[in-house]
Order: structure tokens, then C-alpha cells, then sequence
């Protein structure tokens, strides 16, 4: 696929656990969590795919290895078709400007000791996007971007709001002028009246800058709403992948009838009791044999608990991993 601008092949990534002294002495295997266990995804130039999940499947993991904020244990993330792991040097940097991460949390990410306009001139400055004589004026248009007033860039983060803070964040994103934003669970600290602000404002921007996003989120209706694409994730695999409306309308993983049965439904003719995935999260330190869902699917046959099922076409580019080769009716809203 010539216009794919991003992808990963394969990739896997381990962190191991803190043992005990006591541990070491006797000599016991060093345990670890599996974050992520084999993920190979496109995403298109110019596309939002939709990266969905319960919390710990890998979503946040996934979203770093893309920037390389993490190095992958095995497997490839490539950019353009070159493999980000062996870039150093100038390759890297280019690299980091091209492709740029959104925290979840703002506050966190921005330094609590700079204005605005410090931070901002900063990135500027570090990957000379402008002359010196022309970086107050860019300064003034990346507020004018995100929708804040030009009095912003002498005031502290702690002087703004949640989406007022998440908007400086996108600010300084877009200063390097990326091609590709990561977007890690953005809203998620926000309330539902400013998450639609800021969702509208990135559909925006990405539509005037031609800008390729990564949304990840847990929250389905933001995901439908600004998604092209989507992959659901659990326990660190791609489990259904493909587009969005062909996903919302028709899934084809019992997990991913699971996240929809799940959802809130305003229409109280819409709510079920169905029990569409019983149990807990398995520990991703201890992963199932087979497959990785079956210890909560209620379609689970022998076959599931010993072979892992590959992505499988489902239709026009939908994939999914079930030996099902489709669901019941029954299973689905």
C-alpha cells in the first residue's frame, strides 16, 4: 500500500517486574509484563485510525513505541518504509519533529516553570523552524490555531484550564509542523461539553494541515465520531481492525461486541443485560494459551484455549482474530 506512512510489523514489547531480594537469591525467573504481543497496523497518510481497548491492553504502550518513546523488544515500526530503530543522529531528530506524541495529561507535559510563549519558542528554536526574527510572530499564530487569545503566551500552565492547557499542548506539537500526531488518550481528563471542543478542533486542524492522527482513546463514541479506521486492542494484540462504520455496524470479534455492548446507550430501548464478557482482565504477566480472550468469551469452543487465531479477513479491509467465522446473531446489538 504506497500510501501508508506509518506501520508496525510484529511488534512486542516487555517490561520487566522489580523482584525481591529474597527473589534474586533463590534464584526465580525474572518475571515481566507483556504490553504488547505481536501488533502489525497501516495507518494511512492523511487518515485517523482509531486505536480502542480496556485500560492495560496496550494502547499507551502501542502509541510511544510509535514515536519511539519506547524501543520495541522485537518487531519493526516503520516510517516511510525505514525502520525508526536504526535511525540516529539527524535521521532521528527529523524523525521526531515528523512525528509528534499528545499526552493525556498537560500539566504533567508542559514545564510548570515556562510561559507559554517560552515553551513554545523553545520547540521552535531546537528544530529551526524560524528565523529568531520571525519566532514571535509564529508564536502568535500557533494561538490562533488552537483557538487561544494572543494574552496567553505570558501566562503559566497552571493558570489555565484542563482544555485550555490540552489546546497549548497541541500548540506546541504543531509548532515542528508534524506530519503525523499521536494522540494518547486527549480528552480523557476532560469534561464530555470541552472533550467535543477539542475532538472538533483536532478534525479541524487536521483537515487544514493534512495531518495523519493516532487517537487513542477508551471512550467508543469519540472514536466513531473522529475515526476513519479502528483497532481493538486487548491484552497487547490487534484482535478486529478495519473501518470504522464497518466495525460500529457489524463487529466481528466477540471482544469488540463486548466494548459496544458496554457502551452507555441514551435510548433506553437500546440497553440489554446481556453479559457480553464475563470475568476480569487476565494478567498480562501470566498471558492464556490459545486464544487470548477465551477465558471471558461466551462463545469459547476447545479450539480457542490451544491455537491462537490469526487476523482473518472479514470483508472489504475488516480483519479480525476469532475462529468464529462469524458471529452469532444473537452476540451482536
Amino acid at each position: 500500500m504506497t500510501n501508508v506512512i506509518l506501520s508496525t510489523t510484529d511488534i512486542s514489547k516487555r517490561f520487566p517486574v522489580t523482584q525481591s531480594v529474597l527473589s534474586r537469591l533463590r534464584g526465580q525467573h525474572r518475571l515481566a509484563v507483556n504490553a504488547l504481543n505481536g501488533v502489525s497496523l497501516d495507518i494511512i497518510k492523511g487518515e485517523t485510525l482509531g486505536i480502542v481497548g480496556e485500560s492495560g491492553c496496550g494502547k499507551s504502550t502501542l502509541a510511544r513505541c510509535l514515536v519511539r518513546l519506547h524501543d520495541c523488544d522485537s518487531g519493526k515500526v516503520l516510517f516511510e518504509g525505514t525502520d525508526i530503530g536504526t535511525l540516529n543522529g539527524p535521521a532521528r531528530r527529523t524523525f521526531n519533529r515528523r512525528v509528534q506524541m499528545i499526552f493525556q495529561d498537560p500539566y504533567s507535559s508542559l514545564n510548570p516553570r515556562m510561559t507559554v510563549r517560552q515553551i513554545l519558542a523553545e520547540a521552535l528554536s531546537v528544530h529551526s523552524m524560524r528565523p529568531k526574527a520571525q519566532i514571535e510572530t509564529r508564536i502568535g499564530e500557533l494561538l490562533g490555531l488552537v483557538r487561544l487569545p494572543p494574552d496567553a503566551a505570558d501566562k503559566y500552565p497552571h493558570e489555565f484550564s484542563g482544555g485550555q492547557r490540552q489546546r497549548i499542548g497541541i500548540a506546541r506539537a504543531l509548532s515542528v509542523e508534524p506530519e503525523v500526531l499521536v494522540a494518547d488518550e486527549l480528552v480523557s481528563a476532560l469534561d464530555v461539553s470541552v472533550q467535543a471542543q477539542v475532538v472538533n478542533l483536532l478534525l479541524e486542524l487536521q483537515d487544514r494541515l493534512n495531518l495523519t492522527v493516532v487517537f487513542v482513546a477508551h471512550d467508543l463514541r469519540l472514536v466513531r465520531h473522529i475515526s476513519h479506521r479502528v483497532a481493538v486492542m486487548y491484552l497487547g494484540k490487534v484482535v478486529e481492525y478495519g473501518p470504522t462504520s464497518s466495525i460500529f455496524a457489524a463487529p466481528q470479534h466477540p471482544y469488540t461486541d463486548a466494548l459496544l455492548r458496554a457502551a452507555p446507550e441514551v435510548d433506553p430501548s437500546r440497553r440489554t443485560r446481556t453479559v457480553a464478557a464475563r470475568g476480569e482482565l487476565p494478567s498480562p504477566i501470566n498471558l492464556p494459551k490459545g486464544c487470548l480472550f477465551h477465558t471471558r468469551c461466551p462463545l469459547a469452543m476447545d479450539r480457542c484455549r490451544t491455537e491462537i487465531p490469526a487476523l482473518r479477513p472479514r470483508g472489504d479491509g475488516h480483519l479480525a482474530a476469532c475462529h468464529l467465522d462469524t458471529l452469532p446473531a444473537k452476540a451482536t446489538p
